[in-house]
């Protein structure tokens, strides 16, 4: 199974940024992006890649300890910004950083042992081209959605499209959620 460990932002949140991407649609160059879809819509804490299924139970139980130390805490989507000279177009991310920083750690730690600089972001868009996409940074730069609680680590399962279908999207399957702090 592909599978990536995640912070979910909740209905409202993903509503609130799904009114910002709609404008972002209208700009001139934006039918050369593919756009992401609003229910893949994720912050990735750690990507584990294909993992065969005997490890799943020891990896939840890493990423149960993970949840366990790290108490709930606010976050909100904000501002934006670009991989790879425009070949990803993301929204980024305000409130407790250094919280959701150690969290992606945990989930780091739990099969590599090792830390990867974290950048928090929610893939908007992609393309295989260089884009330019300051216009639609310039957009996101003035986007502040409302804060939230996160209070679940989420391991996703996520299936790449084998149709060929231009505009399909993967699919994302929650295989385990845990709660956030002692409580959790």
């Amino acid at each position: 199974m592909r599978l990536f460990a995640a912070v979910l932002p909740p209905e409202e949140i993903t509503a609130e940024l799904a009114a910002a991407v709609a404008e972002l649609r209208t700009l001139p160059t934006a039918d050369t992006l593919r756009w992401t879809g609003r229910p893949g819509w994720h912050f990735t804490l750690a990507f584990y890649g294909e993992v065969d299924e005997d490890v799943v139970p020891e990896l939840s139980a890493r990423l149960e300890r993970t949840a366990r130390r790290i108490e709930p805490f606010g976050l909100a989507v904000r501002g934006g910004g670009q991989f790879g000279e425009g070949r990803a177009l993301w929204a980024g991310a305000a409130g407790d950083l250094a919280a959701l920083r150690a969290l992606a750690e945990g989930c780091e730690e739990a099969v590599a042992g090792e830390h990867r600089r974290y950048r928090a972001h929610l893939t908007l868009a992609r393309s295989r081209e260089a884009v330019d996409v300051r216009p639609y940074l310039d957009r996101l730069d003035g986007f502040a959605g409302r804060a939230w609680t996160v209070d679940e680590l989420v391991l996703v399962r996520s299936s790449l499209p084998r149709s060929g279908v231009p505009g399909e999207q993967p699919r994302y399957e929650a295989v385990a959620r845990w709660g956030l702090g002692a409580g959790g």
